[in-house]
């Protein structure tokens, strides 16, 4: 039976050994959709949409320039005035910006090859700050190129089989978004639809089988599209974004990531990894369901769903980026914090700091310095 991962988001689980020749982190898009360089992204960009992008980069800064006052506040009364006016500047800004983007991407899913060859620095910009909600079904499956998967016709048969691993799926389907509407009551459509895509799954791999975590990135996929649509674009997930490495019952490939977070954690942040290591809190404790669930047991949906917004084109790197990021923006609080303290801290207070401004957290998410080839290394 694979580990079972807890909901919260401090799940203590054992780190397994790292394994030498695991691949590295890197996300799909690093290999089939390399972010372009300004110059040679912007040749291929019309007036409106280089546009478009200065309004986005100008809301970045809007952003960042807010979050610094706001941080300053904490020292001083004297820059409350400052932030008030970023921040109705940014959510000013923000109105037109939902609008012009709302427009625009109809055009990307229309001309999506297009955009995925020629303009991958707008388009990396675009999913950055959200894709729009009547949007995201069809973005993901085209990010993770499950349109045209053969196993989608596969999907009602697999129904029709048992599978060794029914019982474990039932046993937990109830805890998966236990407060959602869709996955409520035994009887609910979100938990019968959530079953079979599970139990088609086990089915198609069986070396992975179920595994806990992975209810939830189905639940997610389960409140956009239709099941067989989940079902595909999971498959593309596991094969393709690293996850079966994951999900593997070893789960080397978990330990895998520990270990690499923890490397970022020493060289940038050393004096928050010394308290940790003085108290014996282990990384596996807090960052071991970041990469299991990608954070949607960590974050209420409308944070998580941004943070997978950005992994459907970034790959495994925007948990890194935001894990860490995460961390420095606690770093202060976390420092006077026993162990008991900090598993608290990261079950009650972290998950609910960017409930309303999910951009603040991604905007710092981006900033972190990561460098792909030093932690394929």
């Amino acid at each position: 039976v694979p580990p079972q991962v807890s909901p919260g988001p401090a799940a203590a689980m054992a780190s397994p050994a790292a394994s030498p020749d695991s691949s590295s982190h890197e996300g799909p898009a690093s290999a089939s959709a390399p972010a372009g360089s300004p110059t040679s992204d912007s040749e291929n960009l019309s007036p409106d949409e280089l546009e478009l992008l200065a309004k986005l980069e100008e809301q970045n800064r809007l952003l960042e320039a807010d979050s610094k006052s706001m941080r300053s506040m904490n020292g001083s009364r004297r820059n409350s005035g400052s932030s008030l006016v970023s921040s109705s500047s940014a959510s000013s800004n923000l109105s037109h910006l939902e609008e012009d983007t709302w427009i625009l991407w109809g055009r990307i899913v229309n001309e999506w090859d297009e955009w995925r060859k020629k303009k991958e620095k707008l388009l990396k910009e675009l999913i950055r700050k959200g894709i729009p909600h009547h949007f995201r079904a069809i973005v993901w499956q085209l990010l993770s190129s499950a349109t045209e998967l053969p196993v989608k016709q596969q999907y009602s048969e697999l129904l029709k089989m048992s599978s060794p691993c029914e019982k474990l799926i039932r046993r937990d389907i109830a805890r998966t978004y236990p407060e959602h509407e869709f996955f409520k009551g035994q009887d609910s459509l979100g938990q019968e639809v959530l079953f079979n895509v599970m139990k088609a799954y086990s089915l198609v791999d069986r070396e992975v089988g179920y595994c806990q975590g992975s209810a939830f990135i189905v639940g997610l996929l389960l409140m956009q599209m239709p099941e067989e649509e989940a079902f595909c674009v999971f498959v593309r997930l596991m094969q393709e974004y690293r996850l079966r490495e994951l999900f593997k019952p070893s789960m080397a490939q978990l330990g895998l990531c520990i270990y690499q977070f923890e490397f970022l954690l020493q060289e940038q942040l050393p004096e928050l990894n010394v308290h940790f290591r003085s108290q014996s809190f282990l990384t596996s404790m807090y960052a071991s369901s970041w990469f299991l669930t990608l954070f949607l047991t960590t974050f209420p949906l409308p944070v998580a769903t941004r943070v997978f917004d950005i992994f459907m084109y970034e790959g495994l790197e925007i948990v890194f980026r935001v894990g860490l990021a995460l961390l420095q923006l606690n770093q202060a609080e976390l420092v006077q914090l026993d162990m008991e303290g900090m598993s608290q801290y990261f079950q009650k207070v972290i998950p609910h700091q960017f409930d309303s401004c999910p951009d603040k957290l991604i905007l710092r998410a981006c900033q972190v310095k990561y460098n792909p080839r030093k932690m394929k290394r």
